[in-house]
């Protein structure tokens, strides 16, 4: 049986929004206890009433959320609030998603993994700590609960919902999906059994993304693997703004620079209808 504590109930409350955001939600910092010696800091972001579904946001690589100083506290601004990673598509989108009737979990890196999750996504320990994280979702909002990654994030999620027999996900959304061999990743299907991932599956992708490790053109193939699946669609999309940065980083096609509304709301659309 699955069991894990809120470490100090709550560690901080805070107004948090990015600008050109919707209406702020009440955020907050929560610490599950994942493994022995182990916490998971989250970022918790309300809907603005009953939610439809909860959502837990998984970012690209290095998946840290909270800026931490030398000690391995996190920093705050000079407001106050927690310093974020805030580039990365879904962090910046949270907000957009808790408006669409989500609550979202953004999650962190766990605090035995504080320089990055790269090498730890694919791990049975990774998972262990994420069905933790579902297990708070679920205790707060009985509704169904999806993962949804991007980039390399789409490692950590598929890993969960493949490894999970119990307490796992009730859906998948994988955008910016890991497809293409380079010298340091792999395709999704490489590093994870997603044949075994038994849950209906999103797969976004913007047709103009350069990134390498995930062309579009490997969308299909990667598609195939994922046999198990009870429903599964790719929606693409293309478009937004110019990038001023490389094709991997998150302000670029890579991460839909300029039509992150359209993709929060096709995401939010195919949850709603499967939920």
């Amino acid at each position: 049986m699955l069991s894990f504590r809120l470490s100090a109930l709550v560690i901080g409350l805070a107004w948090l929004a990015l600008s050109g955001s919707p209406a702020r939600s009440e955020e907050k910092i929560v610490q599950l206890s994942v493994r022995p010696g182990v916490t998971e800091d989250l970022l918790v972001t309300p809907a603005p009433g009953v939610p439809v579904a909860s959502v837990i946001l998984f970012s690209g690589s290095p998946g840290l959320l909270f800026v931490r100083d030398g000690a391995g506290q996190i920093r705050r601004l000079d407001n106050g609030l927690a310093e974020l990673y805030v580039k990365n598509f879904l962090i910046r989108t949270r907000h957009s998603f808790a408006a669409a009737g989500f609550l979202v979990i953004s999650v962190d890196a766990p605090s035995d993994h504080r320089a990055g999750v790269d090498e730890f996504r694919s791990t049975a320990e990774h998972a262990q700590d994420i069905s933790a994280v579902i297990a708070y979702a679920r205790q707060n909002a009985a509704v169904p609960v999806w993962l949804i990654g991007t980039s390399m994030g789409t490692i950590s999620a598929a890993n969960a919902a493949a490894r999970l027999k119990t307490g796992g996900p009730d859906g998948l959304v994988l955008t910016s999906s890991m497809t293409t061999p380079t010298k340091r990743s792999q395709p999704i299907n490489v590093l994870v059994d997603v044949g075994a991932i038994t849950v209906p599956t999103l797969f976004v992708h913007n047709k103009e993304d350069n990134c390498v490790a995930a062309s579009f053109g490997g969308v299909a193939a990667l598609m195939e693997h994922f046999k198990q699946t009870p429903r599964k669609e790719l929606i693409v999309v293309s478009g937004g703004t110019a990038p001023q940065v490389q094709s991997c980083e998150p302000m670029s096609r890579h991460g839909y620079l300029g039509i992150e509304d359209e993709v929060v709301g096709d995401i939010a659309r195919w949850i709603k209808a499967g939920k």
